[in-house]
């Protein structure tokens, strides 16, 4: 089947410049109607022949569905075109919000023109410039140097026909075109040991000794942990092609009833190759903000050999709302440029392709993965969710490369089960063996 279109709006080489060479604190703020405003701090030169800074902005990703409905909301506009709004004001952008007396400046408005990528389903369509140089603001006298270009960015998209940890079916889909390309099954491992070891206890002769241990361990409160999980994908033929398996047990904080930074817990996500598992990655999660109402995550892909790891994402998503997991490394130039847009999936193999072969060092990862990687939806803590799974196509050469991802989004999805507060009692699909 073939990848879903898909379309980045990118913005770069910002750079102001004022008629009498003026220079203060200021950034911008990009819009594009139906999507989240993106921030970014601005340049300032003297000359306009001056170097600009090479650098992203901001990014905006666009599936048919959304360019088709900014197309036709256009249409009742004087513009007739979809439109980025830049606003630029004076202020310095802090980490933590704004400055209070932020004050606008004036506003660029760049037409958006995606009629050819809406009409080719393929997206094969080339990168096009949208704006290139230097534009005036409207309000002001300042100058904007902009870099405004629409590249294609096909990506394969997973759904889960069910929630992780009911071992569901997953389908690939394209449009309203849906086939199941993966199974998952989700187990306790090292679940039949500890029933083992709870029967070896019942089964000892009940000596005066004994009787006390019992009597001391009934007074213990027991270690709260949430261990033990694991999924595993499989492809259509039942053979395993990627996992994720907890690796650090979650558990809370000394004095608290949530797992926090300081100590998080870790899934270990690994491919099947050549007949045996390999890491492939780590992903840490934890509860962080006031009264946790955020899960906090951190990925890692794991170099051949398990020297070299290599951070890819670090962020949060709220426990209330959820979000989407992503992993997105858009800096400096161009995405790589994307392969063949239509093969079978199912059909390809891995042999000979691993991960890390590239280089020992820590380059290969960066040589591998740039642009869009992938994005997971997650639901906010208890709600029912059917992760959607969306994989650059230029990630995915063969089923287990884009098993990995999925594997990757259930841990995701998992951790937010696992990072709830334990003074909270999980599903029952969960509770099996656990000490809670």
């Amino acid at each position: 089947m073939d990848p879903c279109p898909f379309v980045r709006i990118v913005v770069g080489n910002l750079a102001l410049k004022f008629p009498d060479c003026r220079s203060f604190p200021c950034y911008c703020k990009f819009s594009l109607k139906g999507f989240p405003t993106q921030v970014s701090n601005i340049q300032f030169l003297v000359q306009e022949s001056d170097a600009v800074e090479s650098k992203i902005h901001a990014c905006f990703n666009l599936n048919k569905p959304d360019m088709e409905k900014l197309a036709e909301k256009s249409k009742n506009t004087a513009r007739k075109l979809p439109f980025l709004k830049i606003e630029i004001y004076r202020g310095r952008r802090e980490h933590c919000g704004f400055m209070k007396r932020e004050k606008l400046l004036g506003y660029a408005v760049v037409q958006l023109d995606l009629k050819g990528f809406i009409e080719n389903n393929n997206s094969s369509r080339g990168t096009r410039v949208i704006q290139n140089g230097w534009v005036l603001i409207c309000g002001s006298e300042a100058k904007l140097n902009l870099n405004v270009r629409a590249e294609p960015d096909p990506r394969f998209v997973f759904k889960f026909d069910g929630e992780p940890e009911c071992s569901p079916q997953i389908f690939q889909v394209n449009g309203n075109v849906k086939q199941p390309v993966f199974t998952c099954k989700f187990s306790f491992r090292n679940s039949r040991e500890r029933i083992l070891r709870s029967r070896s206890s019942l089964s000892e002769p009940s000596t005066s000794t004994s009787c006390l241990s019992l009597v001391t361990a009934d007074k213990e409160q027991p270690i709260k942990e949430r261990k033990g999980w694991s999924i595993t994908v499989h492809d259509l033929s039942g053979s395993p092609v990627a996992a994720a398996s907890m690796a650090t047990p979650f558990v809370p904080s000394p004095g608290t009833d949530m797992v926090s930074r300081s100590n998080p817990g870790a899934w270990l996500i690994l491919r099947h190759s050549h007949s045996t598992w390999k890491p492939w990655g780590r992903l840490e999660a934890w509860r962080e903000g006031n009264g946790g109402d955020h899960l906090g995550y951190r990925f890692e892909l794991i170099s051949e050999g398990g020297i070299d790891t290599i951070p890819l994402a670090n962020s949060t998503i709220s426990t209330k709302n959820g979000g989407k997991f992503s992993i997105d490394i858009t800096t400096g130039s161009t995405p790589m440029t994307s392969p063949n847009s239509s093969f079978d999936l199912s059909s390809l193999s891995c042999s000979g392709s691993d991960f890390g072969s590239t280089t020992s060092s820590g380059s290969w990862a960066h040589m591998l993965y740039r642009g869009f990687i992938m994005s997971a939806t997650v639901k906010g803590d208890g709600k029912c969710s059917r992760p959607e799974v969306e994989v650059g196509m230029q990630h995915v050469a063969c089923t287990e490369d884009a098993a990995a991802f999925v594997a990757l989004a259930a841990a995701m999805d998992l951790s937010m089960d696992a990072c709830r507060l334990f003074s909270q009692k999980l599903k029952k699909e969960l509770r099996q063996f656990n000490l809670e």
